[in-house]
């Protein structure tokens, strides 16, 4: 089966934007009410992804997507836990019921509720409600400042409390920034990959998974600059007297978010096979075909099928690797059958 390991809501019914929309205002002006959760009818949530993510996953040969909250619209920046708490979990409960309409082709992920610099208790206590509600991983923004690098890094004990529930529920964390508020920093062309970078680079510097052997990572986009320039980061590490980075790939995997044929190449000429989960993560980022190659952008199906990779090669990236990392998937579907 093929697995797509990242995919967003993106396009959730009207009503769930109106309900934030609400929930902003209320900050603004604090005479005005909370609230009150939007009411989405199946009938809505059907519609708003059959002619989109389904669609187009069955198009393309899809069998199953991890589906999580829309990445820009988490908003972590904004600093109102009780705001955050609500949005997260309205959220991840109408992900949620895309997988109880269509169970065969999600399987849900959760936002966390971060704000900048704020505890991680309501984020570990959505985690421990949604893994519960059968939910196999989170996303986990490692600058909720949204731009501005106000967090410590990810191997700080600030982010234990939620390793510690990560490492008990046996859950990975997709790393995933939301927007960005720094004008320098576009969203999706410079603040996603920056992040995919920049984590990958703390983990370098860190000595996290002695602390936690068993904690996993995914890193989307197709792990930022880290494969490109993989020579530099092998280089910093005699430099500074680190572990090869090679050594991180217990820990650390990374996804095929990349949008052309030469950028799949690279990514599996340099990172192992065994560490490389397909996505495509549409509808996201970069929507359209490639004028040149005639190509949607986001079908990243089709560069790995033009990489000549042996089935057992193929059988990993687009199924083994995502059951190995996100356990519970793998249990769900075992359960299944499947």
């Amino acid at each position: 089966m093929i697995i797509d390991c990242h995919g967003h809501y993106t396009t959730v019914p009207a009503a769930q934007q109106e309900f934030r929309d609400a929930q902003l205002a209320a900050l603004d002006d604090p005479t005005l009410p909370a609230p009150s959760p939007a009411e989405i009818g199946d009938d809505a949530i059907r519609e708003s992804v059959e002619g989109n993510q389904l669609r187009i996953l069955r198009e393309r040969g899809g069998d199953l997507m991890l589906f999580s909250p829309r990445a820009s619209s988490m908003a972590h920046h904004v600093p109102d836990p009780a705001t955050a708490r609500a949005w997260a979990a309205t959220s991840n409960d109408l992900v949620a019921r895309v997988v109880d309409l269509y169970p065969a082709h999600f399987a849900a992920v959760c936002q966390l509720p971060q704000t900048p610099g704020g505890a991680l208790d309501d984020s570990v206590a959505e985690l421990r409600r949604c893994v519960a509600a059968g939910f196999v991983g989170c996303n986990l923004n490692p600058d909720p400042s949204g731009g501005f690098w106000t967090s410590p890094p990810l191997t700080d004990e600030y982010w234990f409390p939620l390793y510690e529930a990560m490492v008990e529920l046996d859950v990975p964390a997709m790393v995933h920034v939301s927007a960005s508020c720094n004008p320098n920093f576009h969203a999706l062309g410079a603040h996603y990959l920056n992040a995919d970078t920049s984590a990958f680079m703390q983990f370098l510097e860190g000595d996290l998974f002695t602390r936690f052997p068993t904690l996993r990572f995914v890193i989307p986009h197709g792990g930022g600059a880290i494969p490109y320039h993989w020579g530099r980061y092998r280089g910093l590490a005699v430099r500074m007297g680190r572990p090869d980075p090679a050594t991180l790939l217990s820990n650390v995997f990374f996804d095929t978010c990349v949008y052309h044929q030469p950028g799949i190449d690279l990514l599996t000429g340099v990172i192992p096979i065994e560490n490389i989960l397909f996505a495509s993560e549409m509808l996201g980022a970069v929507r359209g075909t490639d004028p040149d190659t005639g190509v949607e952008w986001d079908d990243t199906k089709s560069y790995i099928d033009e990489l000549g990779l042996a089935e057992e090669q193929r059988h990993q990236i687009f199924e083994q690797n995502a059951r190995r990392v996100y356990p519970r998937l793998d249990a769900r579907l075992r359960a299944a059958g499947r």
